[in-house]
């Protein structure tokens, strides 16, 4: 079986309190992109499942990969069968595009199609969140306002469809740790519900990502993107999640290009 796990942006992200045990409390909201990876899984042909990578490297052991991972806890909860495991990277990492969490969800969700294993969304969301904070949005893979790490999630009722989106990710990532140095918690003045009911010409200024005034200061690079989407003619730009991707959202189908930088342009 093969599926293909999307990547994710997110509207508006606060950094609203540090938590007693060491993480940091959110608010944002999880919006699916069509930026694809490629996963399959088969019977094994040997004694022990097995991993195999392409596209873009994961410098990580194959157990520690998220997918493994996800296989694994629900290999012990359910004794299913050894597999061969074949993930293809193509949504960058470090990048603030949840393409890691996105590929343990996705396998989640394949073995309960998989081996009938007959758990609901909200089970196997459960199992998403001890693999990491945002991937339980992916099990729901529909519009999400997050809180809690990200992993508190409820619905909206929100659409960008017919909007085209422009993803524009330089040659370097950000780390969570780099990103999480740089935060002064603070509550915001108004919702992103509240703010993102309003028109979306309105949201420059008041939509904001808490991680971009220090990480623009250090990687002055990602500013000068963010106004480059504005220059074309973006209706609304950010950095995503804890970057290094900024993204902008267009009323119109356009031509982006920026040397040095990978650019994925798709109507939503």
């Amino acid at each position: 079986m093969v599926v293909f796990p999307n990547a994710k942006i997110n509207l508006g992200l606060y950094v609203t309190e540090k938590r007693p045990d060491g993480f940091h409390n959110l608010e944002t909201l999880f919006y699916p992109v069509p930026w694809r990876d490629a996963l399959e899984a088969v019977p094994a042909n040997g004694e022990e499942a097995t991993f195999t990578g392409s596209g873009l490297v994961v410098d990580v052991e194959p157990e520690k990969n998220l997918v493994m991972r996800a296989y694994r806890l629900l290999q012990r909860e359910f004794s299913l069968p050894n597999l061969d495991i074949y993930l293809h990277k193509a949504i960058p990492f470090g990048a603030g595009l949840g393409g890691g969490s996105a590929d343990a969800a996705q396998m989640l969700v394949m073995l309960n199609h998989l081996y009938k294993l007959g758990l609901s969304e909200v089970r196997l969301a459960e199992y998403a969140a001890t693999l990491g904070s945002d991937c339980p949005f992916f099990i729901y893979n529909r519009p999400m306002l997050a809180t809690g790490r990200g992993e508190v999630l409820s619905p909206v009722d929100f659409s960008l469809k017919g909007y085209t989106i422009v993803l524009v990710k330089p040659s370097f990532g950000i780390s969570t740790p780099e990103a999480f140095a740089g935060i002064q918690p603070k509550k915001p003045s108004a919702s992103i519900a509240e703010t993102v009911a309003q028109p979306i010409e309105t949201w420059r200024g008041t939509l904001l990502n808490d991680f971009e005034p220090h990480l623009f200061e250090k990687y002055p690079l990602l500013a000068d993107i963010k106004q480059q989407l504005y220059d074309r003619g973006a209706a609304y730009a950010a950095m995503s999640g804890s970057g290094s991707t900024i993204f902008g959202i267009f009323r119109s189908d356009v031509s982006f290009e920026m040397a040095g930088c990978t650019v994925f342009k798709a109507e939503l």
